[in-house]
């Protein structure tokens, strides 16, 4: 599970960068009645989020026209630069440098090996979400990728992540994933190897997306197409995980709903 103490490795934050701020904020206003307030006058725009109160994460505008709409995931490290070294060891791609978040905390961006952009954080007087796992926040963080062996060898390098695979039959093999040295209790996200050519909005690449804890599938994926957005997948049931769908804001921003199944 998802939890805020936010070890080596473990999300921290989500984040969404989208084309109308106004219109993002009451889409997911309605979708899981989220609420936005202004980061501050010198923010460039960005918003952080809240539900019932709790700070859950943040969204802001795009800053150029080739910048994606897309929902970003943070994992928190306690020395971003060394974190940031070793994913060039590993392969990674910079995307951006190591630097300050007015006191916040320190960020950097890397592309994995097969191109899924990732996000890096390290706590400053902000360690991360204020609430997870439960109704209307984030639950679980995946990655579809072209190469999950790919993907696991680059994550277990720079996190020490450890995997547990669960066989999905003709769908393939998902690898459960969890921070190093800790139990099936903290797994907190999977990989799931896609064929390139299904990975559409990333023109290929690997694409990390969030997974918001949903009440009821059905009636949240009802939510999000009266409130402009699309629906790619499901709501379809999964034994032993629950009943879940992909779906998209009006801009374009994927994430994944989920109604867990009990126990």
């Amino acid at each position: 599970m998802i939890t805020t103490d936010y070890v080596v490795g473990s999300p921290c934050w989500v984040e969404l960068t989208t084309a109308d701020v106004d219109r993002a904020v009451d889409f997911y206003g309605r979708v899981f009645g989220w609420t936005a307030e202004s980061a501050g006058p010198d923010t460039g725009g960005y918003m952080l989020i809240r539900h019932e109160g709790a700070l859950i994460g943040g969204l802001g505008p795009k800053m150029s026209d080739d910048q994606a709409v897309t929902w970003s995931l943070y994992f928190n490290t306690p020395d971003l630069d060394m974190t940031f070294q070793r994913a060039r060891e590993l392969g990674a791609t910079p995307y951006v440098e190591p630097m300050d978040v007015m006191g916040l905390g320190r960020m950097a961006v890397v592309g994995d090996p097969q191109g899924g952009s990732v996000s890096l954080w390290e706590a400053g007087t902000l360690p991360g979400m204020e609430r997870t796992d439960e109704p209307n926040t984030f639950m679980w963080a995946e990655l579809w990728t072209p190469s999950a062996e790919g993907a696991r060898e680059f994550y277990s390098g720079l996190f020490g992540w450890e995997f547990d695979a669960f066989d999905l039959g003709d769908a393939g093999v998902y690898s459960i994933t969890r921070p190093a040295g800790l139990g099936d209790d903290r797994s907190f996200g999977g990989i799931m190897g896609v064929d390139a050519d299904n990975l559409t909005a990333t023109r290929g690449a690997a694409d990390w997306h969030p997974v918001f804890h949903s009440t009821d599938c059905d009636a949240t994926v009802a939510e999000v197409t009266a409130a402009g957005g699309h629906v790619y997948m499901g709501p379809e049931s999964t034994a032993g995980v629950g009943r879940l769908a992909a779906v998209a804001d009006p801009f374009g921003a994927g994430f994944v709903l989920l109604s867990p199944d009990p126990g």
